[in-house]
């Protein structure tokens, strides 16, 4: 095996692959170092396997509501074992795509755990291998409690691992990875309780999005504990858990917990220190708009830099700075405005831009507010046709300046996920409420409301 590169990879995750790939099909040489399973946490134990279960549990709400369509489903029972064989399944051939894709590039793969040896080189297994370029693509991990009885709490990876469903679980944590799996959790009948520190989860979202999604998920039925920050667990002895919160509070009966209290990049073992990459506080490796490191020859991306940590936008930065090294671009970069988000939460949400707080602190008074609120047609049947307590789902528009520039766009409730991404398409275009209006809306869908809100037509008219 060749010990010298034109490029190499550490991690082997969406965005070490993607640069990894984007590099090979250049021309370059280059190898790629993975300790794990090809497609990092995405793949393994992140978006794909959350969004099978996700999926798993839309089914269960979907048979629940079927009486409402006429059809009597009866008696319905749920196979926790079958599916997360199914979905491993999945996932490991997912991995051998993968690999096969990185042998067709001729792609050396390397398997163990990295650590720099110089500017220019790093170790793996007593091995030494060189480069012109090394980048720096080894993601996060879910972050340490550091409270007594830790060890009877596991995070999402350890959720992926379960053999058969809690009955009971708790989660720690107020982002969209405790909300997703709390969530799930509910929708396949765990009996669950999420615990946060605030009044709410997701707190830097847009107020519209928090405030509605608590109220949602109190009234499908999830406990939802605010003001709580766990000081100790304890085992009993019928094998359930105990919670002590610092506030005094105790949580008795759980037979899973899972902390999702947030992320930590993989950055500890690189040793980089030593060649002299700067990092902040957390170990989040510094970079500049073309993820350069503060070492000429060293680049990092992804989540280890702490900047929108989502899987297509470390795909992104993979595949402009393969475009920049080797492709005769030497501006390509990417770009990590207008980025849209999905929380799979139930009900889904999806959001780009600014919050309404974050636009009035931008712009000040300088901005104008669009909303709507709409029972999906999806509810029309239930109650027999006749009004009732159905969910809503809730639209947002922020604009500013005389053409009424969208910078912000949220939603929340059925479908909100599926439509997101062309609106995503028109802001990266610069599109306004005139334009948004001038778009005939199809009906009838959800995503219809996002171009009809009031007053339609009239944004930068002189009628």
């Amino acid at each position: 095996m060749s010990k010298t590169f034109d490029l190499i990879v550490i991690g082997g995750g969406s965005g070490g692959i993607a640069s990894a790939k984007r590099a090979a099909g250049y021309g370059a040489k280059v190898a790629l170092i993975e300790g794990a399973r090809y497609g990092g946490t995405c793949v393994n134990v992140g978006c794909v396997p959350k969004k099978v279960m996700f999926n798993a549990s839309q089914v269960n709400e979907f048979i629940h509501e079927a009486h409402h369509f006429g059809f009597n489903v009866g008696d319905v029972s749920f196979d926790w074992t079958k599916i997360k064989k199914s979905r491993d399944r999945y996932i490991e051939r997912l991995n051998g795509i993968y690999e096969s894709g990185l042998d067709k590039l001729q792609i050396t793969r390397i398997s163990g755990m990295a650590q720099f040896s110089s500017s220019n080189s790093v170790t793996v297994a007593g091995e030494e291998y060189a480069a012109d370029h090394i980048v720096i693509a080894v993601g996060g991990k879910p972050s340490s409690l550091g409270v007594e009885g830790e060890e009877y709490v596991g995070n999402s990876d350890d959720f992926f691992v379960l053999e058969k469903q809690p009955m009971k679980a708790a989660v720690l944590g107020a982002g969209y990875i405790a909300v997703e799996m709390s969530g799930l959790l509910h929708g396949l009948g765990t009996a669950t309780s999420l615990f946060v520190r605030g009044a709410h989860a997701l707190r830097t979202f847009d107020s519209m999005i928090s405030s509605h999604l608590d109220e949602c998920m109190r009234k499908s039925g999830v406990h939802i504990e605010g003001g709580c920050e766990l000081e100790k667990v304890e085992k009993e002895t019928d094998n359930t858990y105990t919670l002590y919160m610092k506030n005094g509070t105790v949580f008795t009966g759980y037979d899973f917990i899972m902390s999702a209290i947030g992320r930590e990049p993989n950055t500890k073992l690189l040793k980089l220190e030593e060649i002299g990459v700067n990092m902040n506080k957390k170990g989040q490796i510094l970079v500049d708009e073309y993820q350069n490191t503060s070492l000429s020859g060293v680049y990092a991306l992804g989540d280890v830099c702490g900047e929108v940590e989502l899987t297509p936008m470390a795909i992104a930065a993979g595949r402009r700075l393969a475009d920049r090294l080797f492709g005769n671009m030497p501006q390509a970069k990417a770009d990590y405005t207008f980025v849209p988000t999905v929380v799979f939460s139930h009900p889904p949400i999806g959001t780009i831009g600014l919050t309404e707080k974050g636009a009035r602190e931008k712009y000040g008074d300088d901005i104008k507010i669009y909303n709507s609120t709409f029972v999906n047609l999806w509810y029309g049947p239930f109650f027999n046709g006749e009004p009732g307590e159905k969910p809503l789902t809730k639209y947002k528009l922020i604009c500013t300046g005389e053409r009424e520039r969208v910078v912000g766009l949220h939603a929340i409730g059925m479908a909100s996920d599926e439509i997101l991404q062309g609106f995503g398409v028109a802001m990266k275009m610069g599109a306004t409420k005139a334009d948004f209006d001038a778009c005939v809306a199809i009906h009838p869908t959800a995503g219809e409301e996002m171009v009809t809100m009031a007053p339609w037509g009239m944004s930068g008219s002189k009628l």
